[in-house]
């Protein structure tokens, strides 16, 4: 029986047994189910600046977990060896949302506030991760995203009330570009308008050299941003070679800091990274 994923805009009819662009998409028994559910690949206590969050309880530590797949495209994806890995082509380890609450708290005395979703994309594994949402918040914990933002209305309006904060990127600034990596523009700007005011949020742009680079571009962008709120946090960071442009060239960093110049006619907080 063939079933319709409706978490994000891709919509993907599968077949029984067929698993999603994500790789981490099932069809079982006519449901869509999460696949990867409990998989983890990376576990890591970071700064909470690595996700990066610059004003969201800085200088505390958050325990990272991520699994494997992505419902984007990215040719320059910095995460490729699990962003674009299946169950087959990585290892990983179950662990269940009781496991990792527990993993959580054990990390409270060397500072942890939480737990942050992130490396690959994290709302392809949802129904993990508002499993584990849904029993860290009573223990206080903090849950923070790490996300590419291609997730529909109805799914984010039912996790928002379990995250505290996010770091969502905005690739580019234009319906075409999205497209060119497997995603869709308007549905990551109505995913950044829905969460604010809801939830903390921070906005992510990889400059990458001579597709996003341009100035008038950056000013559309920050100019959204700001008719949103200016207030919201914008971090520019530096490309470096990765996945199938690892012939390309690195970000200049005077390009970083010549567009964060510009980027701070708009917007109150503005960071760079990489550089």
């Amino acid at each position: 029986m063939k079933a319709v994923c409706d978490l994000c805009p891709r919509r993907c009819a599968l077949m029984e047994e067929q698993v999603g662009f994500c790789r981490a998409r099932i069809n079982r028994a006519g449901k869509i189910v999460c696949e990867n559910y409990g998989r983890v690949t990376s576990l890591a206590l970071d700064p909470i600046e690595k996700k990066p969050l610059r004003r969201f309880y800085p200088e505390s530590k958050i325990l990272s977990v991520g699994s494997y797949g992505c419902n984007m495209d990215c040719g320059y994806c910095q995460n490729c060896e699990i962003a674009r890995a299946n169950s087959e082509t990585i290892g990983w380890e179950h662990i269940s949302p009781e496991s990792l609450v527990t993993l959580a708290e054990a990390y409270r005395p060397q500072g942890n506030i939480g737990l942050a979703f992130t490396y690959n994309e994290p709302l392809i594994g949802y129904e993990y991760v508002l499993d584990c949402a849904k029993l860290a918040k009573p223990q206080g914990l903090r849950i923070v995203l790490v996300t590419n933002g291609m997730i529909l209305t109805k799914p984010w309006e039912k996790l928002l009330p379990f995250v505290d904060a996010a770091n969502i990127d905005l690739k580019a600034f234009s319906q075409e570009k999205y497209r060119s990596l497997g995603g869709d523009f308007e549905t990551v700007k109505s995913a950044i308008a829905q969460a604010h005011g809801k939830i903390h949020i921070e906005l992510t742009t990889l400059i990458v050299p001579g597709f996003n680079d341009g100035e008038d571009e950056l000013r559309a962008q920050c100019e959204w941003i700001a008719s949103i709120s200016s207030a919201i946090p914008l971090h520019l960071s530096r490309f470096f070679p990765r996945h199938r442009m690892k012939n390309a060239v690195p970000t200049p960093v005077e390009t970083v800091l010549r567009l964060s110049k510009i980027a701070k006619e708009y917007l109150t907080y503005v960071y760079t990274g990489n550089i």
